[in-house]
């Protein structure tokens, strides 16, 4: 669910009081912990955590006028989520989160980087504290690059093995008024005169 907020704190005014008291605390986690190179700001109608363009020149793939994507926080229809983009992109990094989330005791509800969650007491906010600490923006664009390259060359290599074979190209036939034609027909043309004189002087 998409919030059409312009900052980050007209977001959060806009949301029931139990919501706006949980997202806070994460909010405060988050930034207590944030590398100084990422920002908090509004991105794709949630709160966002980008590394700016004065960082990172190039932006998101996806849409280079945005800055790139590091996490977000939103509160959607039936619970409350928290992207965590670093873990989705490093296996080292997600091994030891899924290890450090599961010595909490607290069940881990997340597909591929969104944690959903109902009520703050349902996240293990150390975890995720130590889990935004461990990541800084310049490790998170190596790690983000090297993970555009390597889709970038299985993308390429699709394509190449999806493209059908070139054919030869048939060599083209002399076509009438061509050199080829030209020189059969002057040859024709001297031996029938070559006939006829041999004919009269015979």
């Amino acid at each position: 669910m998409q919030s059409k907020a312009a900052t980050v704190d007209d977001y959060v005014k806009s949301l029931p009081q139990d919501r706006r008291d949980a997202i806070n605390a994460v909010r405060a986690v988050i930034r207590k912990n944030l590398d100084k190179d990422i920002v908090e700001c509004m991105q794709y109608g949630m709160i966002g955590y980008a590394i700016p363009h004065s960082v990172f020149p190039p932006g998101y793939h996806c849409d280079p006028k945005q800055p790139l994507p590091y996490a977000g926080l939103a509160s959607q229809k039936n619970h409350m989520s928290m992207y965590m983009m670093t873990v989705y992109g490093d296996s080292d990094h997600w091994k030891w989160f899924d290890a450090a989330w599961r010595k909490t005791g607290k069940k881990l509800d997340m597909g591929k980087c969104c944690i959903r969650f109902k009520k703050l007491d349902d996240l293990a906010l150390d975890v995720i504290g130590e889990a935004i600490k461990r990541v800084s923006a310049k490790a998170y664009i190596k790690v983000y690059q090297e993970a555009l390259g390597d889709r970038a060359v299985k993308n390429v290599a699709k394509k190449v093995a999806k493209a059908p074979a070139k054919k030869a190209t048939p060599s083209a036939k002399p076509r009438t008024g061509s050199p080829a034609n030209a020189t059969k027909k002057s040859a024709a043309t001297k031996a029938v005169a070559k006939k006829k004189v041999t004919a009269k002087r015979g």
